[in-house]
């Protein structure tokens, strides 16, 4: 096997070179790129409007918007010059961080109730791991209190 790479120094490249480009890599390392004190606000902004525009997938926009977040390293002054200055980024990132615990608090409950399943009753079918999966958490919730006085796994989901 062989392997060849490209060098480059991102600090040699001007950030207002890239900061329109459709390439992934290229909006997110936009921090790491030349560019003056004043503008790394503007910088994380397009940056991040970078990952919104290129990246659909919520688990990996969640990761990759903390490499920028790293990179940028934002002061609370300029973190808070950035709510200001782009507030339709700042509701999307939030509304998309809050969606993503939502989903992470679900898969946890789904997978505490279906331990719990399995200790108390044996093993789930696939059907019924599929439904636990796909259950809102407010459901999964209320089967988890079943769990303590119901006859079998049927009873708890119903």
């Amino acid at each position: 096997m062989a392997f060849r790479y490209l060098s480059c120094s991102l600090f040699d490249l001007d950030w207002q070179d890239y900061r329109e480009s459709d390439n992934l890599v290229a909006r997110l390392n936009l921090p790491n790129m030349r560019y003056r004190d004043e503008d790394r606000v503007a910088v994380y902004a397009w940056a991040v409007r970078g990952l919104l525009a290129l990246e659909p997938d919520p688990e990996k926009r969640l990761k990759y918007v903390q490499f920028v977040d790293i990179y940028a390293a934002l002061s609370a002054a300029e973190r808070e010059r950035y709510q200001q200055d782009y507030p339709a980024e700042t509701a999307t990132m939030v509304s998309f961080q809050t969606r993503f615990e939502q989903i992470g608090e679900q898969r946890g409950e789904a997978a505490m109730l279906l331990r719990l399943l399995e200790r108390r009753f044996g093993a789930v079918s696939d059907q019924q791991r599929e439904r636990i999966q796909n259950t809102d958490a407010d459901t999964l919730l209320a089967w988890s209190d079943r769990i303590l006085t119901a006859a079998d796994i049927n009873e708890v989901l119903h």
